[in-house]
């Protein structure tokens, strides 16, 4: 068994000119997004700077103008994109996005490819993936989903709503989840449909205020009124939906560990720095023991994210999806839980400063907190791990 932790050439040259771009070109613009909120014009420009720079979309296929890493390769990258709240949004390797270019380019057909994921890949549009509804509909438990699709002639019609739907304000398209479309009578498992955010079916119905706010287009409840769409609008097969969420689901987990490992990081640094530089009671606040308890907790939290994230990737990589979900789902976990501990005691070590955004440590905590929650609560993962370790002993017990 080798693990070969080290780095190609070209993965280094790419995470360079990254960490050069974010800090020359992204970092200059994050007070003002803090202010007014990162929009479309910000978008566009960041991301045509990390074109010419040649950083753009280094998850992304190569065919589709990206830099083709794997997804081991894109942890390095998109960590150091992610020491910027802007620089995954720059480098359009940012959620929603980032995992609807990856499962379109798995799943979705040539004339699909080049509607949908094409200009997508380019940045030449926004999506958003629509899933979660208002309870008692679909959220941690994608089985009580209500939003439901009807095969009608020539089509289909969705109707139903969706809440908390990330960039759906401005998107061009979306990728909607809706109960049945499956087996003889239609109405089996769940369907995956491409939906023009044009289409007179399609509402936003609301745009919550929530903790975090550099995300273009929030997070935005979504009604789905008569919608109709073409055959041609199916991603995949009817009634497979829930399978193909999971094309998706564990690279996106890991996508997002990436990202925020990265704003922890940058917490963290801030955080150093000042604790280095700060006298009190005649001592630098870094040569106090309290403070020098949290230094060493975060160093020891992001190493072993990092090691846990790579170790992941190579597993999700190589693995059958059962066993590859399981290995996202320990790694989302653990990841989220320490980035939150990271920046939680960066806060701390700033003192008041650290929960401003002038200090831009306070942002990242709004931000991140955010994390222990989408993509799976810990809890349910938990749950999950669980029952998988449970039922293996079980077996192994002969029942």
């Amino acid at each position: 068994m080798a693990l070969d932790f080290t780095l190609p050439e070209r993965v280094t040259e790419w995470r360079d000119r990254i960490r050069d771009f974010v800090e020359e070109v992204v970092v200059p613009r994050e007070q003002e997004a803090f202010a007014k909120g990162a929009d479309d014009d910000l978008r566009r420009e960041l991301q045509a700077a990390a074109k010419e720079a040649v950083v753009f979309a280094p998850q992304a296929a190569a065919d589709l103008g990206g830099g083709g890493f794997s997804l081991a390769e894109s942890a390095i990258l998109l960590e150091e994109a992610g020491t910027s709240l802007l620089g995954p949004l720059a480098l359009n390797c940012h959620a929603p996005d980032e995992g609807n270019i990856h499962m379109l380019n798995v799943i979705a057909t040539p004339a699909q490819r080049e509607k949908y994921l094409r200009p997508l890949a380019q940045g030449d549009v926004r999506s958003c993936f629509s899933m979660t509804e208002p309870p008692p509909g679909a959220g941690s438990d994608p089985s009580a989903m209500r939003t439901t699709v009807k095969k009608v002639s020539g089509g289909w019609v969705i109707n139903g709503e969706k809440h908390l739907i990330t960039g759906a304000e401005g998107a061009a398209f979306s990728i909607v989840m809706a109960k049945g479309g499956g087996g003889e009578d239609g109405t089996r498992g769940a369907t995956m449909l491409l939906v023009d955010t044009d289409n007179p079916g399609w509402q936003i119905k609301g745009h919550p205020t929530t903790l975090d706010s550099t995300m273009p287009g929030g997070h935005c409840r979504v009604g789905l009124n008569e919608v109709f769409v073409t055959d041609e609008a199916v991603l995949g097969e009817p009634g497979r939906g829930f399978a193909y969420a999971q094309v998706r689901l564990a690279p996106a987990r890991l996508t997002h560990c990436m990202r925020w490992l990265g704003a922890a990081r940058r917490a963290h640094m801030i955080a150093l720095h000042r604790a280095v530089h700060r006298e009190m009671w005649g001592n630098s606040l870094a040569d106090l023991g309290m403070a020098q308890q949290m230094i060493a907790e975060n160093e020891i939290d992001l190493t072993a994210a990092r090691a846990l994230l790579l170790q992941t990737c190579l597993e999700v990589e190589n693995s059958e999806a059962a066993a590859a979900t399981e290995a996202s789902s320990k790694a989302k976990v653990f990841i989220s839980e320490a980035t939150s501990r990271v920046v939680d005691r960066s806060v701390q070590l700033a003192g008041g400063m650290g929960t401003t955004d002038d200090l831009v440590i306070g942002r990242i905590y709004a931000e991140i907190r955010a994390f222990r929650i989408y993509d799976g609560a810990t809890e349910v993962h938990k749950m999950s791990i669980s029952k998988r370790a449970v039922s293996r002993v079980r077996d192994q017990l002969g029942g």
